[in-house]
């Protein structure tokens, strides 16, 4: 009405104020990411979608050149970042300039491909080593900053990312966004095996299962085998609606009880997540789970993580794969063109092919992550301190990091946790 005032906020709300009453303000919903198949499957539906998908990133990276200053491209090596750099380039009048992170630790870092993508497409490449000792100098710099805790440690790199490449560009494109919408993460191949293993296996023979697997010896390399089979385990050992959730997060309900030393409602330490499971017209898990990651992950974790450490450089961060109409495209595909036969990313891999090197297509997914198993084992004891008293369990804080340190259980997540929270309460003491 005439009488009504209208304000977007983030997450796909809305305010409305409405002065026939005064001093009232209604929060709706106004737009949810949602899945929605096409009716009909065309015959050559791999090569009409693949064509269509192929103008679509052609069109949404076309888009976000538009800049009157510097601008590149963040380049990992992997489907995503390569597919935008390709389209930069045959976009762009001048050469593109790209930037990457590398590590000492050789199964996290990822320079190499970068550096074989930027040789193909002719990039001019710039790239820097992350080491252990900068990042702990990083880790109270960025914890320090953020205005909430934040539970991502590959926000580390990002930052260093970012302010790396502050010194040539002020707007640069990435890749998030790719995985959300065509079902590139290990836990779409986690989906059938759960489903069987919670069919199959009866609850009695459940807990023995995982007590063996936590028997495995712990390796610090990037997506490790134990760490797979063991945070597989955690979440199959539960219903379909608490897989996800279980999966990401740092501590199970049953650690999470013993930390603040009192019973956790599983209902209400999951209540968004199984919300956003149960309240899905999507039946197939996967599509359901990728309702999951672009409803939750993708806003609260990877573009706040993209968000805060480019805003801590002074530097834009653009996202051609979430343009609307590319966006909208994926909501419409079926998901056994995205996560097929036990592959990840089927379609966008089929159409990018001759766009991007055959063997960016072939590589394993590693993610951006960090050797933060092995970094935790040289930090000071001291440094958690703090994070004890916090959450008012010091002797659980001290037990934990003491069994990561003696490499019996891999205690990255929660630790890093503990170390966002003590950074939080530092900064706003």
């Amino acid at each position: 009405s005439m009488y009504q005032g209208i304000h977007r906020l983030p997450g796909g709300h809305q305010m409305v104020f409405d002065l026939a009453r005064p001093g009232v303000v209604d929060v709706r919903r106004y737009w949810q990411f949602a899945i929605e198949p096409a009716p009909t499957v065309p015959a050559d539906a791999e090569a009409r979608w693949g064509e269509e998908l192929r103008h679509l990133l052609d069109q949404a990276v076309h888009r976000r050149l538009m800049s009157d200053v510097p601008l590149g491209v963040f380049l990992s090596g992997g489907i995503d970042s390569s597919a935008v750099l390709a389209y930069a380039s045959a976009h762009s009048t001048q050469q593109v300039q790209t930037y990457s992170i590398g590590f000492v630790e050789p199964t996290f870092d990822e320079s190499g491909p970068a550096r074989a993508v930027a040789a193909h497409f002719g990039s001019a490449h710039h790239e820097q080593v992350l080491s252990i000792e900068r990042a702990r100098g990083l880790v109270a710099q960025v914890l320090g900053r953020l205005d909430e805790p934040f539970g991502d440690a590959s926000i580390v790199p990002t930052f260093q990312l970012c302010e790396f490449a502050r010194g040539g560009i002020t707007v640069a494109l990435g890749g998030d966004g790719g995985d959300e919408l065509f079902a590139g993460y290990d836990p779409f191949k986690a989906l059938a095996v759960a489903r069987w293993y919670n069919a199959l296996v009866p609850a009695w023979m459940k807990g023995g299962v995982r007590r063996l697997a936590e028997l495995l010896p712990v390796s610090s390399a990037n997506m490790s085998l134990d760490f797979r089979i063991k945070r597989g385990l955690r979440g199959a050992s539960l219903p379909p609606a608490l897989w996800n959730p279980a999966w990401l997060g740092p501590l199970e309900p049953r650690e999470i009880a013993d930390l603040f030393g009192e019973p956790v409602v599983v209902e209400q330490l999951y209540e968004e997540a199984i919300e956003a499971w149960e309240t899905t017209a999507a039946t197939h898990m996967v599509d359901r789970t990728l309702e999951f990651y672009t409803r939750l992950y993708l806003p609260d974790d990877i573009l706040v993580k993209a968000d805060r450490a480019s805003m801590m450089a002074s530097l834009e961060v653009r996202s051609p794969f979430l343009d609307q109409d590319l966006a909208d495209f994926a909501c419409r595909i079926p998901h056994q063109y995205k996560y097929r036969n036990g592959q990840t990313k089927y379609l966008l891999k089929s159409a990018l092919r001759g766009v991007v090197p055959a063997a960016v297509l072939e590589r394993p997914k590693k993610g951006f992550g960090i050797p933060l198993t092995d970094w935790l084992r040289t930090w000071d004891n001291n440094g958690f301190d703090r994070a004890g008293a916090l959450v008012g369990n010091p002797a659980w804080v001290a037990a934990t990091l003491a069994e990561h340190k003696a490499g019996r259980r891999d205690q990255r997540l929660a630790l890093w946790c503990l170390l966002a929270l003590q950074h939080h309460g530092e900064a706003i003491a």
